[in-house]
């Protein structure tokens, strides 16, 4: 239930998967590594799953003030595809059908449990308990695994 449409499905804009595959062929390459993302995200700035690879790759390269803009930009992108506000604190329940695992909002509450995850690194951890308490709010199901940040938080 994790999977975020595009990656794992294969129906990425044309181009942008060879972006991501040089990418993460040259992760060890830092320098290369970002470029290649970069050039994806121009290429499709409205791919979602760039932005996942853009924070997921900054995150591991310990590079959080980078990888908290590029979740943000993702929120930004998920919710206007979605048609809510990326206005995490103005959500509830009722702002949009969040169950839906093929659509932006997956792509939203993913994104946001990353942002509390990232947050949560940079020693904001009451950002990070009122993103994830928000996460929880909005996916109570646990559909992108919040739960795992959550015990980590707590810990």
């Amino acid at each position: 239930m994790n999977a975020i449409p595009g990656i794992a499905d294969g129906t990425l804009p044309p181009g942008v998967a060879g972006w991501l595959a040089q990418a993460v062929e040259s992760y060890h390459n830092t320098e290369r590594a970002e470029f290649l993302l970069c050039s994806a995200q121009a290429l499709a700035p409205e791919c979602l799953p760039v932005y996942f690879s853009l924070y997921k790759f900054y995150f591991y390269k310990r590079m959080l003030p980078q990888a908290e803009k590029a979740a943000l930009q993702g929120l930004e992108i998920a919710a206007r595809q979605g048609g809510f506000t990326p206005d995490w604190t103005q959500l509830d329940a009722h702002s949009t059908d969040w169950r839906r695992v093929d659509a932006p909002q997956h792509f939203y509450l993913f994104t946001l449990k990353a942002l509390a995850f990232i947050r949560l690194r940079l020693g904001q951890s009451e950002d990070s308990h009122a993103l994830l308490a928000k996460l929880q709010e909005l996916d109570p199901l646990d559909t992108v695994g919040g739960s795992v940040i959550r015990d980590l938080a707590a810990n």
